[in-house]
């Protein structure tokens, strides 16, 4: 997509250095900064810091430390050991997982010397991949956009509300809540995006920018407005990402996105997530029992990250004392969900609906 009218990936390589760049997404919205990657450290500190979110672009960005691990070092050893480090960055996004067992299965039948070379071209390829994945959403909900696009008054926007930043800040490129909100903006089809703020991190600021740089009609709004919200007819459609879904259709999801689909059922609102067959966890049946979900720092809650008088800065918003609790993620189970739009198209939210989907999947270990 386009900042200031440039085309940007979120990670991607130096054409004449080779070097691994990405947007710094620690400073967003505030302030555009491009940082370098160029050690196991900073490739783990990335992914941990949350310079990196979403979990297609923290799978691509895994592969990247990957290739540049080898490249150092492409024994056996220096193998697990890098895998091990950046598996442990963030538990419960399985792109993660995902991207370190293609290169397990891509780089260790290799003799060493051959190992570097091989994982660029795999870091690059997943980069790829994850492009074209996120542009067929798009297409497939479009779809479902255009149909209540026509039942609508001429002129009348589609309204839209999304949780967190599934934009393309969070793939490589597209996004994937996102993708059908660009492509029916780029086909001419009215909307209108309700961008829940989504605390603690204010992600959803992420999502506003973007929409912002694309010229997509938007408003921020607190996480608790959605409801209200949906009861006045205001919204036609939820619209959010994943960072794994169980083989069942359970989607877990940024910490809130489970009182949506409540709210949504109470409302008779569709409810429906885009979904990139990698974030398909296929060894998981019961979200709410099996997925980890991640606790992140207490500061993220007792601090608000944003502009102040002195420039970027945080505050504390928390009585001095009080207990913190920041569980990152929660699990919507398939039963709130209308459907699920991947790149082979919408299907049910059920183990039944993403057989069929993925047929070849089936059984197969995340």
């Amino acid at each position: 997509m386009k900042i200031g009218g440039v085309h940007y990936h979120s990670i991607w390589r130096d054409a004449e250095s080779g070097e691994v760049r990405i947007i710094d997404q620690r400073w967003l919205p505030h302030d555009f900064r491009i940082a370098t990657l160029s050690s196991l450290a900073e490739f783990e500190a990335a992914i941990r810091e949350m310079w990196v979110r979403g979990a297609p672009l923290i799978g691509a960005t895994a592969a990247y430390g990957m290739a540049e691990a080898m490249s150092r070092d492409p024994s056996d050893q220096n193998f697990e050991h890098s895998a091990s480090v950046l598996n442990a960055t963030r538990p419960t996004a399985v792109n993660l997982n995902w991207a370190l067992q293609r290169c397990r299965e891509a780089l260790l039948p290799l003799p060493p010397d051959q190992r570097a070379a091989a994982a660029w071209a795999l870091a690059d390829e997943i980069c790829e991949e994850d492009v074209e994945i996120n542009r067929l959403i798009g297409e497939h909900g479009l779809a479902l956009i255009r149909d209540i696009a026509a039942r609508k008054p001429a002129g009348e926007p589609v309204r839209l509300l999304t949780h967190c930043n599934a934009g393309w800040l969070a793939t490589v490129d597209w996004g994937t809540a996102t993708s059908p909100m660009y492509q029916a903006h780029n086909a001419g089809v009215p909307i209108h995006v309700w961008v829940d703020e989504t605390r603690p991190r204010n992600q959803g600021a992420l999502t506003a920018w973007e929409l912002g740089e694309h010229g997509i009609s938007h408003q921020y709004i607190v996480d608790n407005a959605g409801g209200h919200l949906m009861q006045h007819g205001l919204v036609d459609l939820v619209i959010t990402g994943t960072d794994r879904t169980t083989s069942t259709g359970d989607v877990c999801n940024k910490i809130g996105t489970y009182l949506k689909a409540l709210a949504a059922r109470d409302n008779n609102v569709p409810f429906y997530v885009a979904l990139p067959s990698p974030t398909i966890d296929w060894t998981l049946r019961d979200g709410v029992a099996e997925i980890p979900i991640e606790d992140r720092p207490d500061r993220e809650i007792s601090h608000v990250f944003g502009m102040t008088e002195g420039g970027i800065g945080e505050v504390c918003v928390v009585p001095e004392g009080s207990d913190v609790g920041n569980p990152a993620f929660d699990v919507t189970p398939n039963r709130l969900v209308t459907g699920l739009i991947t790149e082979r198209g919408v299907c049910d939210a059920s183990a039944e609906g993403l057989a069929a989907m993925f047929p070849e999947k089936v059984g197969q270990a995340a």
